[in-house]
């Protein structure tokens, strides 16, 4: 090859590469600088099957991952989020902005197209109430082992039926039965979880904070179900706070997309009367009526109401934002 010709070339890779560093080093402080998208395999099983730890009759299925790498070096923290009934939405977009732009990469988990489901609120039956868990601690497996990823400073934040999944995910129990990756989570941000369910040895939680974020008003999963088991957690001196903000309905983080109205969620499922106790075998009970729950019991309701407040959608993002800087010793 001619002198000339691999200096040329030498120049012009070596002006690719100068353009890549610029554009790099240009990025929006909440892009991130890479991302993956992950099979994660997992499996679709009942509430029965889960509490029991029964894998033999459950279904293996793949849902999905998305891995948004933020712009830093080394090994970096994460956030996972775990989506509600109408799958992973525009809300979930806006927090991986935020935490991207702290330096905070992202795991997004989507645990319904790959089972064929879009949404569930109509028909909450159509998945178990507990199977989200068994995704977050696959998507746990795979973190654990990402080179860019600092096992020790991972944080699972989950919203509605999300929130419930990352709310019961904290059990030592569940831990024990289904986590096999070999961490924990360094804490947990349940969204407007629903609280409405006393498990065996419920209070007995990963020694990790606990931070629920609620609406007051909230008529999808009340508030008062959560105020009765955070008692319960600090009677056992756990780590837990629970945050309630007036005039917020169920999903009022919308209001980080400007969302500042309330409507009636239309034909949705909302177990806001129920009270649900485990019983024998990892049945979960109607505790009024002493028979197996179902979604066709007198205690489920319909149209719950949703909708964004901007005012507290912004105190409880300022809220996650100092708390994982402080967690995370973020500089």
């Amino acid at each position: 090859m001619p002198t000339a010709f691999r200096v040329a070339m030498a120049l012009c890779i070596s002006t690719l590469f100068a353009g890549i560093g610029a554009d790099a080093q240009s990025l929006p402080k909440d892009a991130a600088t890479r991302t993956e998208i992950f099979p994660i395999p997992s499996l679709t099983l009942s509430d029965q099957q889960f509490l029991s730890g029964d894998t033999d009759a459950a279904k293996p299925v793949t849902v999905a991952g998305e891995f948004r790498v933020a712009q830093g070096t080394g090994k970096l923290p994460v956030v996972v989020l775990m989506h509600g009934s109408s799958g992973v939405g525009a809300t979930t977009e806006a927090w991986v902005h935020a935490f991207n732009a702290m330096g905070i990469s992202t795991f997004v988990i989507d645990g319904f197209t790959g089972r064929g489901l879009t949404v569930v609120g109509p028909n909450q039956a159509l998945l178990g109430r507990l199977n989200l868990i068994v995704d977050i601690y696959r998507s746990l497996e795979i973190l654990a082992k990402h080179p860019r990823v600092d096992p020790d400073r991972i944080v699972l934040m989950g919203f509605s039926r999300g929130g419930q999944a990352a709310l019961y995910a904290s059990l030592e129990r569940f831990n024990k039965l289904w986590n096999k990756s070999g961490v924990q989570f360094a804490a947990y941000i349940p969204f407007y979880p629903d609280c409405s369910t006393t498990y065996q040895s419920d209070t007995d939680v990963a020694a990790r904070p606990i931070r629920i974020f609620h609406g007051t008003p909230d008529d999808y999963n009340p508030v008062n179900s959560c105020r009765a088991f955070v008692e319960r957690l600090k009677a056992a001196k756990r780590d837990v706070v629970l945050t309630e903000y007036p005039d917020s309905a169920h999903g009022f983080d919308s209001g980080l997309l400007g969302v500042n109205t309330v409507s009636v969620s239309t034909g949705a499922q909302t177990a806001r009367n129920c009270h649900l106790r485990e019983g024998d075998s990892g049945v979960l009970m109607n505790a009024d009526t002493q028979a197996p729950f179902t979604y066709k019991d007198a205690c489920i309701e319909l149209n719950p109401h949703v909708g964004g407040n901007p005012t507290t959608a912004a105190e409880s993002r300022k809220a996650v934002e100092e708390f994982l800087q402080a967690l995370f010793k973020l500089g």
